[in-house]
């Protein structure tokens, strides 16, 4: 039978050179960012997450010799007892903080047999060139580095533990340069090691949060390598993929909001007549940050407003419909605005809620935009709603927050 987890043994920064390594997920920042963060920071793992950063400026960042290098800086960090394999397979607790926000979540390998059979559960569909890109790296690595962020129903069992292990000093304790502050601990106690697998075992589902192509890439290349093993026992390291799971009610969502380039040929006094036919619309002389859902806020003509959808606008039992992004689009952006597909029409953007309803603002009053809405953010529940329907939530739902750092465990595939 396969396990739904299970310990390995993770290659890790010693923990001097940890601050060093810690670098931010390869898809938050494009390639002059990380070149810039990386600069004067030979041990960060940018250089294994982003490697074009040491090739040539205007090198096609999905070249083979972009994953080559990823691979022999990786292999140079080894070399140079940098990163260095723990002895015994484990699980690791990660603590994450930022502005006065903690979650402790537990580092396992998935299993990619439960995923793909619908236990580890998504939300999102996938792009291809994202999956082949992921494909390529966890090839070239023969490793898997950035973890996917999962999500589990609370659990007093696996929390007790956690507990337990959180009394002793971490291996990490580190902030990053972003103000995050990561800490790190080893749990290679083996009666540890079984009540935690045991408790998720229990457990009818886990869901992806943040990782959904990572998570299909590492799917593909435990497929090719099952189909290219005679000796294939389902045991092999490529069966399972690098999580971190986090309990759902410490999961933290932020908003994801949006902002459009015109208002479709309506004047402004005409787009608010039309959106007062399904929404409550309120003047505010504050910024409006929704506190609920089904409520958002408006800024258009250097001024806010709060938007209430009217109760017959909201459906019952359709846990995707339902969503605050789809019920704006339902009932605005699509029948007022003309958007249609967020995810292809150039005319909308979106603005991740870390960045504050100041950015709103100034993307509307550069003229850039011409009208903003904030959300309510999505809540881990109606993922996981949505998850259970196995259906697919829309483009930009969530943003999660605070992000996980890449380097501080890998999963080698051997």
């Amino acid at each position: 039978m396969t396990s739904l987890i299970r310990p390995f043994k993770g290659l890790r920064p010693v923990p001097e050179r940890a601050v060093d390594v810690a670098a931010p997920p390869y898809d938050v920042l494009n390639t002059a960012e990380a070149r810039e963060r990386a600069d004067s920071r030979p041990l960060s793992f940018l250089h294994i997450s982003k490697p074009e950063i040491d090739l040539p400026d205007g090198t096609d960042p999905f070249a083979p010799e972009v994953y080559a290098k990823g691979a022999e800086n990786l292999q140079r960090m080894i070399d140079e007892n940098v990163l260095v394999r723990d002895t015994a397979a484990s699980f690791y607790v990660y603590r994450l903080r930022m502005d006065g926000h903690e979650q402790e979540g537990l580092v396992f390998a998935a299993s990619i047999a439960e995923y793909d059979k619908n236990r580890i559960r998504r939300h999102e569909l996938t792009q291809p060139y994202k999956e082949d890109d992921r494909v390529r790296q966890i090839t070239a690595l023969n490793a898997q580095t950035g973890p996917v962020l999962l999500a589990y129903r609370s659990s007093a069992e696996v929390k007790a533990i956690i507990d337990a292990v959180v009394q002793e000093d971490p291996v990490y304790d580190l902030v990053t340069e972003d103000g995050i502050g990561h800490s790190l601990w080893v749990i290679d106690n083996f009666a540890q090691i079984e009540q935690l697998t045991r408790s998720f075992e229990e457990m009818d589902a886990l869901y992806i949060a943040d990782g959904h192509h990572r998570t299909a890439a590492a799917s593909r290349v435990a497929a090719a390598r099952k189909k290219a093993n005679p000796a294939h026992t389902g045991s092999e390291a490529y069966n399972y993929f690098l999580c971190v799971a986090f309990p759902h009610d410490e999961t933290r969502i932020l908003d994801y909001n949006r902002v459009i380039r015109d208002l479709n040929d309506w004047r402004p006094e005409q787009l608010l007549e039309q959106i007062e036919q399904r929404f409550e619309v309120m003047s505010s002389d504050a910024p409006v940050r929704p506190d609920r859902p089904a409520q958002f806020g408006m800024y258009l003509e250097n001024h806010w407003y709060r938007l209430d959808i009217r109760e017959k606008w909201i459906p019952v039992d359709d846990p995707v419909a339902r969503l605050d992004v789809n019920l704006l689009q339902d009932n605005l952006i699509g029948p007022l605005l003309g958007i249609e597909n967020q995810s292809t029409d150039s005319r909308i953007e979106f603005v991740g809620g870390v960045r504050g309803l100041e950015q709103l603002e100034k993307s509307v009053d550069s003229g850039d935009m011409r009208i903003a809405f904030s959300f309510f953010p999505t809540r881990m529940q109606d993922l996981m709603a949505v998850a259970d329907a196995n259906e697919m939530m829309p483009t930009k739902s969530t943003w999660f927050e605070p992000k996980l750092a890449d380097g501080l465990v890998t999963h080698v595939l051997d």
